[in-house]
């Protein structure tokens, strides 16, 4: 799915959640949800895209994002989260000669000059099957829900946080063809990196009346500030010792969308009005 389809039903749902919430206020235009404490887990999934001149963003492209957060709010709307997110997905900016070095050739075929051939384990030649990115992070953050009606667990949501966050290439070799990229070798070349990651979100969180009904949406950034850590890189331009490199800024910008799963309100006081 190319990025313009992705916007697009982006769009189509923001659209679509305006128009639900909107309906569901005038058809409960008597009921106001008071503010509470709860505790909820929010399974969550991201479309990003990398920007920067760091170690992630000179090597990869865009990549898909999946999450999971436990989350507490006060009864005047402040959150805490705990959360997890794997990223994978992503192509590769650099050439299989840049990554995989002289093990790399092409053959005379134009159909397999289009990906990298690597003689396996037992002297032949193999096609590669594939490689991505793959990321992950865990930390914690702190927001503030902003109710604008009498939905008081609803509003606008803001976050801003801080955690560990890592990146590698990541090769598919399930036989194990292919011993050199197998195991500990293989860390000379995944490219490996990690460090310090902080995290905004700007969306809108709608708290039904039926809680397990509750979504949220918007835009999350990341400040990712990473450096290799396997030691040593056989290939490309970072080949040599990594204890040389230095720390570098890159960034994610995406869209994402959540579940709320609630696991404890503290009894709510619903107040209706009759005329």
């Amino acid at each position: 799915m190319g990025k313009k389809s992705l916007l697009f039903l982006f769009i189509i749902f923001a659209l679509h959640t305006t128009i639900f919430s909107q309906e569901f206020y005038r058809r409960d235009k008597n009921y106001v949800d008071s503010a509470t404490f709860m505790i909820w887990a929010s399974p969550n999934f991201s479309f990003q895209f990398p920007f920067g001149k760091g170690y992630l963003a000179s090597t990869f492209n865009h990549n898909y994002c999946i999450g999971l957060d436990l989350t507490l709010k006060t009864k005047s709307n402040w959150t805490l989260d705990f959360g997890f997110n794997y990223m994978f997905g992503s192509k590769i900016k650099k050439s299989p000669k840049e990554i995989l070095g002289d093990m790399v050739f092409f053959g005379e075929d134009d159909l397999l000059q289009k990906k990298p051939i690597v003689f396996n384990g037992a002297g032949n030649n193999s096609i590669l099957l594939a490689y991505e990115g793959r990321y992950w992070f865990f930390g914690a953050s702190v927001g503030k829900i902003i109710p604008f009606n009498r939905w008081k667990n609803s509003g606008f949501w803001v976050k801003v946080g801080i955690g560990y966050f890592g990146h590698k290439i990541n090769f598919t070799d399930p036989n194990k063809y292919f011993p050199q990229i197998s195991k500990e070798y293989g860390y000379g070349y995944d490219q490996r990196s990690q460090g310090v990651a902080l995290n905004q979100f700007f969306g809108y969180m709608f708290m039904q009346k039926r809680r397990v009904l509750s979504f949220y949406a918007g835009v999350e950034l990341w400040e990712i500030f990473s450096k290799p850590d396997r030691g040593y890189i056989f290939t490309g331009e970072l080949a040599g010792p990594t204890n040389n490199l230095k720390t570098k800024f890159s960034g994610l910008v995406g869209i994402k969308l959540g579940w709320i799963l609630p696991f404890y309100e503290k009894k709510r006081v619903t107040t209706l009005y009759y005329y």
